[in-house]
């Protein structure tokens, strides 16, 4: 199996003209220019990367991937291991939060099963059966994942890009299920932008302060052991040394959607290490992302820093799952009305502003 194109290529980019359309439209419609804020900002975003004066959020796909962490040996996690494939059947009939919220936006949700401890019941519906292995390796000791497993992970990515490009989606929403994967998360941040574990380690699934310490410390140990491994700042060699299958093929979906001209909405920390990731081994990506929310992860304002990302949201919210993307869709389709169906001074008959 190899790299997936779209890992290797970087993606094209949008064409500047929509963009200079869309802003055309918005300083004709019946409001005082920036008076709607960022609504008129995302909506100029939104229509040059689809690539028409007027967006649209019709077709949404969520693509939930899911995988355990050899991490979790060291104690870093306050739920068991066996609540991520407990947590896949709970997608599957509709039970976790972005589920609810995925039938509330209309959007098509689908649950790729990369691997778990734990067994997770066949034929569950819309669960995507692509186990790699009963999930990655304690990084505090070894790789976290062998590099035909991130080769793997990224073409499961890569193939949830292509399921929704097939079904026309017009924005494209990553969400993640894994015990340990703030730990995981934190580990490739600190990595990549070489920042003190310390600063952004959090509390996960509600670790207290004594555990988020020793999460930090954990990861700090870790960092140490595959500093000496030369692992040094090259985003795969990151992403072997640290990552979980769910954060690579999230890696690999963002790079998919990329070259696929299909915009991205990027949830919460993990979701964001991954952009990271990807944005890292390919920067021309890094056009194709729109950022949802702040998470209360503390490492997540570090790792948005590093994107120059501004989310729309922050909410408190650090459920993961794609939980805080799926909350901001509704406001980027009120953008989207907005922009589409409001007035021009000179259809409604609206003197304009005066130049003085």
């Amino acid at each position: 199996m190899s790299f997936p194109s779209s890992w290797t290529t970087p993606p094209r980019q949008p064409e500047a003209r929509f963009f200079e359309l869309a802003a055309q439209r918005q300083s004709v419609l019946t409001k005082p220019a920036g008076s709607l804020g960022r609504l008129e900002t995302v909506a100029v975003q939104l229509a040059g990367l689809q690539g028409t004066e007027k967006p649209g959020l019709d077709q949404v796909q969520i693509s939930v991937f899911a995988g355990d962490h050899g991490i979790c040996e060291e104690g870093i996690s306050a739920y068991p291991q066996a609540v991520t494939a407990q947590m896949i059947a709970n997608f599957a009939h509709g039970g976790a939060a972005v589920s609810v919220l995925a039938k509330y936006i209309g959007a098509e949700l689908e649950v790729v099963n990369l691997g778990t401890v734990s067994d997770v019941a066949p034929d569950l519906p819309g669960v995507i059966d692509a186990r790699i292995a009963p999930g990655t390796r304690n990084f505090s000791t070894t790789d976290a994942m062998t590099t035909e497993q991130v080769v793997a992970a990224l073409n499961h990515g890569d193939a949830a890009a292509q399921r929704a490009a097939d079904k026309g989606c017009k924005l494209f929403i990553g969400g993640e299920m894994g015990i340990g994967n703030t730990t995981s998360a934190t580990a490739i941040a600190c990595a990549l932008m070489n920042r003190n574990p310390m600063t952004l380690a959090g509390p996960g699934t509600g670790m207290d302060v004594a555990g988020v310490r020793h999460k930090a410390e954990v990861i700090i140990g870790a960092l140490q052991r595959h500093d000496n491994d030369d692992a040094g700042q090259d985003a795969m060699a990151i992403l072997k040394a640290f990552g979980g299958f769910e954060i690579a093929a999230l890696a690999g979906a963002i790079a998919g959607c990329a070259a696929r001209s299909i915009p991205v909405l990027i949830d919460g920390y993990i979701v964001s290490a991954a952009a990271l990731i990807a944005v890292s081994q390919q920067p021309d990506i890094r056009p194709w992302l729109l950022f949802a929310h702040r998470s209360a992860e503390p490492g997540h304002q570090a790792v948005l820093e590093a994107l120059n990302a501004e989310p729309l949201l922050d909410l408190g919210m650090r459920l993961g799952e794609g939980s805080g993307a799926a909350v901001a869709v509704p406001l980027l389709r009120m953008a989207c009305n907005l922009h589409n169906d409001m007035a021009s001074f000179a259809d409604a008959g609206v003197s304009e502003k005066e130049d003085k």
